[in-house]
């Protein structure tokens, strides 16, 4: 009975060692600071035909631009792009919705990035950007 405990054991440990020596790092989520935040108007050949996204009414597209920090020393993939936007009486522009896009890969370093936004028609301008934040992962998740 007592080898057959010490044998569980010594397997027990096994296991617990060998799982923690050779797992897989996990890919930690990694904050980007955005910067320099602006928009224009999309180029002819993107704008014609936007609709919002329930398909019923006409829009106006812009693209968003800005910078993105990343300060760590690996690429970064599959940053979401979280934020605000409203138009210019303060309402919002995307209810309910704070994610607006990704930026595929960031470098190490400061980037530059942009993002295309369907705006309904009847919401007047200057649109105002507010709370821009990104994530993304040190390791490749989506193909």
């Amino acid at each position: 009975m007592l080898l057959r405990s010490l044998k569980l054991i010594f397997l027990s440990f096994l296991i617990f060692f060998f799982t923690w020596t050779f797992t897989i790092p996990a890919q930690a989520l990694t904050k980007l600071k955005l910067s320099d935040l602006s928009y224009q108007d999309c180029p002819p050949e993107l704008a014609k035909g936007a609709v919002i996204s329930s398909g019923s009414a006409a829009a106006n597209c812009f693209i968003v631009t800005g910078k993105a920090e990343n300060s760590t020393y690996k690429t970064v993939y599959d940053a979401d792009i979280f934020g605000r936007i409203y138009d210019a009486n303060n309402n919002p522009i995307l209810q309910n919705r704070t994610r607006l896009g990704s930026i595929p890969e960031v470098p190490p370093g400061i980037s530059d990035f942009e993002l295309r936004i369907s705006v309904p028609e009847n919401q007047p301008t200057p649109l105002k950007l507010k709370q821009f934040k990104a994530s993304g992962f040190s390791g490749k998740v989506r193909n």
